[in-house]
């Protein structure tokens, strides 16, 4: 067999390997991430900022209020869970009170 581009390749045994597959390589990402957040955190020090309402001139607004908001959508989506849940066999009943379906 000649040694074509198609035959090197050839996969090997076993599913295709991915980068984010490795866990050191999802760590990598996940440690780079908060590095950047971090970075810009303590950039908001450096540059002038133009509020339109004076809370938002306060040190890391933005990253405080997108936190206290996700939190708190957290928090409001468990009330509403309270409302909208339903039996786990709730479409199975359903389907048995309507007859040979």
């Amino acid at each position: 067999m000649t040694d074509t581009p198609q035959n090197r390749d050839a996969p090997s045994s076993g599913p295709k390997k991915y980068r984010l597959d490795d866990p050191n390589n999802a760590d990598k990402i996940y440690w780079l991430l908060i590095a950047i957040c971090a970075v810009l955190f303590v950039a908001d020090l450096f540059y002038h900022k133009h509020p339109y309402f004076e809370v938002e001139g306060g040190f890391g607004f933005y990253g405080w209020f997108g936190f206290i908001a996700c939190v708190g959508l957290v928090f409001v989506a468990r009330q509403i869970r309270k409302l909208f849940k339903r039996n786990e066999n709730y479409y199975d009943e359903n389907r048995n009170l309507g007859g040979d379906s």
